[in-house]
Protein backbone atom coordinates (compact mmCIF):
# COMPACT_ATOMS: atom_id res chain seq x y z
CA UNK A 1 0.00 0.00 0.00
CA UNK A 2 1.42 3.18 -1.12
CA UNK A 3 0.95 6.26 1.76
CA UNK A 4 1.93 9.84 0.44
CA UNK A 5 3.16 12.50 2.84
CA UNK A 6 2.70 15.81 2.24
CA UNK A 7 4.68 18.42 4.08
CA UNK A 8 6.28 21.85 2.73
CA UNK A 9 9.51 21.52 1.54
CA UNK A 10 12.12 23.18 3.34
CA UNK A 11 15.23 20.88 4.32
CA UNK A 12 13.23 21.11 8.00
CA UNK A 13 9.91 20.36 7.24
CA UNK A 14 11.36 17.17 4.74
CA UNK A 15 13.57 16.24 7.62
CA UNK A 16 10.23 16.35 9.89
CA UNK A 17 8.22 14.30 7.19
CA UNK A 18 10.54 11.53 7.43
CA UNK A 19 10.44 11.30 10.83
CA UNK A 20 6.75 10.92 10.61
CA UNK A 21 7.26 8.16 7.72
CA UNK A 22 9.78 6.35 10.40
CA UNK A 23 6.99 6.44 13.12
CA UNK A 24 4.19 4.52 10.57
CA UNK A 25 5.91 2.78 8.26
CA UNK A 26 4.41 -0.79 8.46
CA UNK A 27 5.50 -4.12 6.60
CA UNK A 28 3.55 -3.60 3.35
CA UNK A 29 3.22 -0.21 3.52
CA UNK A 30 5.36 2.26 0.88
CA UNK A 31 5.91 5.99 1.50
CA UNK A 32 5.96 8.94 -1.09
CA UNK A 33 6.62 12.10 -0.07
CA UNK A 34 5.06 15.14 -1.90
CA UNK A 35 6.12 18.53 -1.20
CA UNK A 36 3.81 21.13 -1.31
CA UNK A 37 4.52 25.39 -1.53
CA UNK A 38 2.39 27.19 1.25
CA UNK A 39 1.63 30.96 1.15
CA UNK A 40 4.16 31.28 3.89
CA UNK A 41 7.05 29.95 1.66
CA UNK A 42 5.61 31.85 -1.46
CA UNK A 43 6.22 35.21 0.32
CA UNK A 44 8.98 35.69 2.71
CA UNK A 45 9.21 39.52 3.09
CA UNK A 46 5.62 40.38 4.48
CA UNK A 47 5.22 40.22 8.09
CA UNK A 48 2.86 36.70 8.64
CA UNK A 49 -0.19 39.01 9.39
CA UNK A 50 0.06 40.96 6.28
CA UNK A 51 -0.21 37.44 4.57
CA UNK A 52 -3.20 35.75 6.29
CA UNK A 53 -4.30 34.49 9.17
CA UNK A 54 -2.91 31.63 11.21
CA UNK A 55 -2.05 28.98 8.95
CA UNK A 56 0.05 30.48 6.27
CA UNK A 57 2.60 26.90 6.31
CA UNK A 58 -0.64 24.78 6.22
CA UNK A 59 -3.74 25.89 4.11
CA UNK A 60 -2.46 24.52 0.82
CA UNK A 61 -1.22 21.26 3.06
CA UNK A 62 -4.73 21.04 4.12
CA UNK A 63 -6.23 21.48 0.77
CA UNK A 64 -4.50 18.60 -0.56
CA UNK A 65 -5.27 16.46 1.87
CA UNK A 66 -8.91 17.37 1.79
CA UNK A 67 -8.80 17.03 -2.14
CA UNK A 68 -7.61 13.67 -2.12
CA UNK A 69 -4.45 14.49 -3.63
CA UNK A 70 -1.99 13.28 -0.30
CA UNK A 71 -3.01 10.65 2.19
CA UNK A 72 -1.19 12.35 5.02
CA UNK A 73 0.00 15.79 6.03
CA UNK A 74 3.06 17.12 8.37
CA UNK A 75 3.13 19.86 10.32
CA UNK A 76 4.99 21.11 12.95
CA UNK A 77 1.79 21.50 15.35
CA UNK A 78 2.59 25.47 16.31
CA UNK A 79 2.41 26.36 12.73
CA UNK A 80 -1.39 24.55 12.55
CA UNK A 81 -4.34 26.92 12.99
CA UNK A 82 -5.69 26.64 17.12
CA UNK A 83 -8.71 24.70 15.96
CA UNK A 84 -9.24 21.49 14.08
CA UNK A 85 -10.18 22.39 10.00
CA UNK A 86 -13.64 21.03 8.84
CA UNK A 87 -13.14 17.27 7.69
CA UNK A 88 -9.84 16.56 9.16
CA UNK A 89 -8.00 15.73 12.51
CA UNK A 90 -4.75 15.35 13.98
CA UNK A 91 -4.58 11.08 14.15
CA UNK A 92 -1.47 11.46 16.11
CA UNK A 93 1.28 13.87 17.75
CA UNK A 94 4.71 12.46 17.74
CA UNK A 95 6.54 12.22 20.95
CA UNK A 96 7.39 15.86 21.71
CA UNK A 97 10.87 17.46 21.34
CA UNK A 98 11.92 20.24 23.46
CA UNK A 99 9.24 23.01 22.88
CA UNK A 100 11.74 25.94 24.51
CA UNK A 101 12.75 28.85 22.50
CA UNK A 102 16.39 28.67 21.70
CA UNK A 103 18.74 31.79 21.81
CA UNK A 104 21.55 32.13 19.25
CA UNK A 105 24.71 33.91 18.73
CA UNK A 106 24.94 34.43 22.87
CA UNK A 107 24.54 32.46 25.87
CA UNK A 108 22.62 35.30 27.17
CA UNK A 109 19.87 38.17 26.95
CA UNK A 110 21.96 41.66 27.43
CA UNK A 111 20.09 45.02 27.77
CA UNK A 112 20.67 46.77 24.41
CA UNK A 113 20.96 43.71 22.08
CA UNK A 114 19.74 43.75 18.36
CA UNK A 115 17.82 40.36 18.32
CA UNK A 116 16.09 38.76 15.33
CA UNK A 117 13.11 37.12 14.67
CA UNK A 118 9.81 37.29 13.04
CA UNK A 119 7.43 36.01 16.27
CA UNK A 120 5.36 39.00 18.03
CA UNK A 121 5.05 36.62 21.06
CA UNK A 122 8.91 36.55 21.33
CA UNK A 123 9.17 40.07 20.05
CA UNK A 124 6.59 40.92 23.49
CA UNK A 125 7.91 38.65 25.92
CA UNK A 126 11.38 40.72 25.11
CA UNK A 127 10.48 43.70 25.17
CA UNK A 128 8.62 43.08 28.70
CA UNK A 129 12.08 41.71 30.06
CA UNK A 130 13.88 44.18 29.12
CA UNK A 131 12.64 47.47 26.70
CA UNK A 132 16.17 48.40 25.80
CA UNK A 133 16.93 45.70 23.81
CA UNK A 134 16.08 46.11 19.43
CA UNK A 135 13.63 43.37 18.22
CA UNK A 136 14.62 43.68 13.96
CA UNK A 137 11.68 41.20 11.66
CA UNK A 138 13.33 38.54 10.52
CA UNK A 139 11.84 35.70 8.20
CA UNK A 140 13.21 32.56 6.36
CA UNK A 141 13.89 29.16 7.34
CA UNK A 142 17.05 27.83 9.77
CA UNK A 143 19.62 28.21 7.29
CA UNK A 144 18.52 31.72 6.02
CA UNK A 145 18.03 33.03 9.55
CA UNK A 146 21.34 31.60 10.69
CA UNK A 147 22.98 33.15 7.71
CA UNK A 148 21.04 36.75 8.24
CA UNK A 149 22.37 36.55 11.96
CA UNK A 150 25.75 37.13 10.91
CA UNK A 151 25.41 39.09 7.35
CA UNK A 152 23.17 41.87 9.21
CA UNK A 153 25.64 41.94 12.30
CA UNK A 154 22.78 40.94 15.21
CA UNK A 155 23.64 40.21 18.78
CA UNK A 156 21.16 37.35 18.32
CA UNK A 157 18.40 35.64 16.88
CA UNK A 158 15.58 33.34 18.51
CA UNK A 159 14.52 30.40 16.72
CA UNK A 160 12.25 27.39 17.87
CA UNK A 161 14.72 24.80 19.62
CA UNK A 162 13.02 22.01 18.61
CA UNK A 163 14.15 22.74 14.99
CA UNK A 164 17.79 23.25 15.13
CA UNK A 165 17.52 20.31 17.08
CA UNK A 166 16.12 18.13 14.37
CA UNK A 167 18.26 19.48 11.93
CA UNK A 168 21.60 18.64 13.70
CA UNK A 169 22.49 22.28 14.55
CA UNK A 170 21.72 22.16 18.06
CA UNK A 171 25.79 23.37 18.63
CA UNK A 172 24.24 26.90 16.98
CA UNK A 173 22.50 27.11 20.42
CA UNK A 174 23.56 29.59 23.08
CA UNK A 175 21.12 29.17 25.28
CA UNK A 176 17.61 27.49 26.10
CA UNK A 177 15.15 30.12 27.07
CA UNK A 178 13.54 28.48 30.29
CA UNK A 179 9.51 28.99 29.86
CA UNK A 180 9.47 31.05 33.28
CA UNK A 181 11.53 33.34 30.59
CA UNK A 182 9.88 32.59 27.52
CA UNK A 183 6.91 31.42 27.61
CA UNK A 184 6.65 29.13 24.16
CA UNK A 185 4.14 28.68 21.20
CA UNK A 186 1.05 26.32 21.66
CA UNK A 187 2.35 23.10 20.30
CA UNK A 188 5.94 24.17 19.94
CA UNK A 189 8.37 20.81 19.68
CA UNK A 190 5.24 18.45 18.39
CA UNK A 191 4.55 17.39 14.74
CA UNK A 192 1.37 16.57 14.17
CA UNK A 193 0.09 13.76 11.53
CA UNK A 194 -3.14 14.88 10.12
CA UNK A 195 -5.32 12.89 8.24
CA UNK A 196 -9.02 13.43 7.06
CA UNK A 197 -11.74 12.90 9.39
CA UNK A 198 -12.68 9.03 9.73
CA UNK A 199 -9.25 7.88 8.79
CA UNK A 200 -7.40 8.16 11.98
CA UNK A 201 -6.03 4.48 12.34
CA UNK A 202 -3.88 5.30 9.31
CA UNK A 203 -1.79 6.80 12.09
CA UNK A 204 -2.90 6.07 15.68
CA UNK A 205 -0.15 3.95 16.08
CA UNK A 206 2.04 6.49 16.53
CA UNK A 207 0.11 9.19 18.79
CA UNK A 208 2.02 9.65 21.61
CA UNK A 209 -0.57 9.58 24.80
CA UNK A 210 1.47 12.49 27.19
CA UNK A 211 2.56 14.81 23.68
CA UNK A 212 -1.45 14.73 23.06
CA UNK A 213 -2.47 15.42 27.02
CA UNK A 214 -0.20 18.54 26.75
CA UNK A 215 -0.40 19.77 23.74
CA UNK A 216 -4.50 20.09 22.87
CA UNK A 217 -5.28 22.06 26.10
CA UNK A 218 -2.51 24.58 24.94
CA UNK A 219 -3.98 24.68 21.33
CA UNK A 220 -7.66 24.68 22.98
CA UNK A 221 -6.25 27.53 25.08
CA UNK A 222 -4.85 29.62 21.72
CA UNK A 223 -8.08 28.92 20.24
CA UNK A 224 -10.23 30.52 22.80
CA UNK A 225 -8.47 33.49 23.02
CA UNK A 226 -9.14 33.70 19.03
CA UNK A 227 -5.58 34.49 18.85
CA UNK A 228 -4.13 35.62 14.93
CA UNK A 229 -1.19 34.65 13.29
CA UNK A 230 0.78 38.08 15.01
CA UNK A 231 -1.12 38.38 18.25
CA UNK A 232 1.31 38.33 21.01
CA UNK A 233 -0.52 34.98 23.04
CA UNK A 234 1.35 32.03 24.25
CA UNK A 235 0.33 28.20 26.29
CA UNK A 236 2.58 25.61 27.41
CA UNK A 237 2.06 22.78 29.65
CA UNK A 238 4.30 21.33 31.27
CA UNK A 239 3.02 18.08 32.31
CA UNK A 240 1.59 19.58 35.71
CA UNK A 241 0.51 22.91 35.02
CA UNK A 242 -0.97 24.99 31.38
CA UNK A 243 0.03 27.97 31.57
CA UNK A 244 -1.42 30.79 28.87
CA UNK A 245 0.24 34.09 27.85
CA UNK A 246 -1.07 37.66 26.71
CA UNK A 247 1.27 41.11 26.01
CA UNK A 248 0.67 44.37 24.46
CA UNK A 249 2.93 43.86 20.78
CA UNK A 250 5.64 46.06 22.65
CA UNK A 251 5.51 44.05 25.59
CA UNK A 252 4.09 47.35 27.41
CA UNK A 253 1.87 45.02 29.86
CA UNK A 254 2.01 41.20 29.89
CA UNK A 255 -0.20 38.88 31.55
CA UNK A 256 0.45 34.95 32.66
CA UNK A 257 -1.68 33.01 34.57
CA UNK A 258 -1.93 29.26 34.77
CA UNK A 259 -5.35 27.07 35.54
CA UNK A 260 -6.86 23.60 34.61
CA UNK A 261 -9.24 24.64 32.25
CA UNK A 262 -8.00 25.89 29.25
CA UNK A 263 -11.05 27.76 27.96
CA UNK A 264 -11.40 29.26 31.58
CA UNK A 265 -7.38 30.37 31.37
CA UNK A 266 -8.18 31.95 28.20
CA UNK A 267 -11.40 34.01 28.71
CA UNK A 268 -9.06 35.11 32.39
CA UNK A 269 -6.43 36.32 30.04
CA UNK A 270 -8.37 38.39 27.76
CA UNK A 271 -10.86 40.20 30.28
CA UNK A 272 -6.85 40.86 31.90
CA UNK A 273 -6.38 42.73 28.12
CA UNK A 274 -9.75 44.29 27.78
CA UNK A 275 -8.90 46.13 31.31
CA UNK A 276 -5.76 47.38 29.80
CA UNK A 277 -7.59 48.67 27.46
CA UNK A 278 -10.24 50.03 29.58
CA UNK A 279 -7.54 52.02 31.78
CA UNK A 280 -6.74 53.57 28.39
CA UNK A 281 -3.37 51.86 28.46
CA UNK A 282 -2.43 50.05 24.73
CA UNK A 283 -4.50 47.38 23.94
CA UNK A 284 -4.02 43.90 22.26
CA UNK A 285 -3.13 44.16 18.87
CA UNK A 286 -4.58 40.80 17.81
Amino acid sequence: MLVRIGSRGSRLALTQAEQAAEAIRRPGVEVAFVPITTAGDRDRKRPFGEIGARGVFVKEIEEALLAGRIDIAVHSAKDMTSADTGGLAVGAYLLRDDPRDALVGATELRPGMRIGTASARRRAQLLALDPTISVEPMRGNVDTRLRKLRERGLDAIVLAACGLDRLGLGAEIGARLDPEQMLPEAAQGALALQVRTGEEERVAHADDPETRRRVAPERQCVATMGAGCLAPVAAHHDGTTLQGLIAHEDGLWIERRSGEDPQALARELVELAAAHAAAGEPSLQA
